[in-house]
């Protein structure tokens, strides 16, 4: 009886230390005979950091004063992009329009209004970042476009990875023979898809 008693405590003993063998046991990705090469595939994961946004000033801009009959231009301020996806197609259209009220002074009557296709854009160059192509919305002052309508403000055509683009557009606005005296404003907008 205390033989049988001694052999199942060892045969126990022998099942612990074979468990716990088992658990620190390195594990094997691959057995390869010795001058051979043994490989292990390696996996990650690259995440994006946040997506796609645009920046305007957060300002009222002032962009001068003239007569009417005349013009008027002056910066809107810098306008940035920043693409954050880490997308393989890289590819964005920044626009802007004008809100459809148009820029009014006093009571906004119609006397009191200077229409959106009386302003004009045009985006210039940007100081971009990243890889690929970047392409002007209108380059210059003759190439400015009315924003009565969408208008692309600045694009990015080709190209993967992080980028980035910052301009600083001019508006010009057209002032009516018939426009009254004083102090205009309206909204213009820009968005990025």
């Amino acid at each position: 009886m205390p033989n049988n008693r001694l052999g199942v405590a060892l045969a126990g003993a022998a099942s612990l230390v074979v468990a716990l063998g088992a658990v620190v046991l390195p594990a094997h990705a691959d057995t390869c005979p010795a001058s051979t090469t043994c490989s292990t595939t390696v996996s990650f994961t690259v995440t994006a950091q946040n997506g796609l946004t645009i920046a305007v000033p957060d300002v009222p801009a002032n962009i001068g004063g003239g007569v009417p009959g005349n013009q008027i231009s002056g910066p809107l301020g810098a306008i940035t992009v920043t693409d954050q996806r880490a997308a393989l197609a890289a590819t964005w259209t920044a626009s802007v329009i004008a809100a459809s009220g148009g820029f009014t002074t006093g009571g906004g009557t119609a006397a009191e209004t200077i229409s959106t296709a009386d302003a004009l854009y045009w985006s210039g160059t940007a100081t971009t970042t990243g890889t690929g192509t970047f392409v002007i919305g209108q380059a210059d002052r003759a190439a400015a476009q009315s924003l009565d309508v969408s208008r692309t403000a600045y694009a990015k055509t080709t190209g993967s990875g992080n980028n980035s683009a910052t301009w600083t557009p001019n508006i010009v606005i057209n002032i009516p023979a018939q426009a009254v005296v004083g102090t205009y404003t309206g909204t213009i907008n820009h968005s990025v898809a």
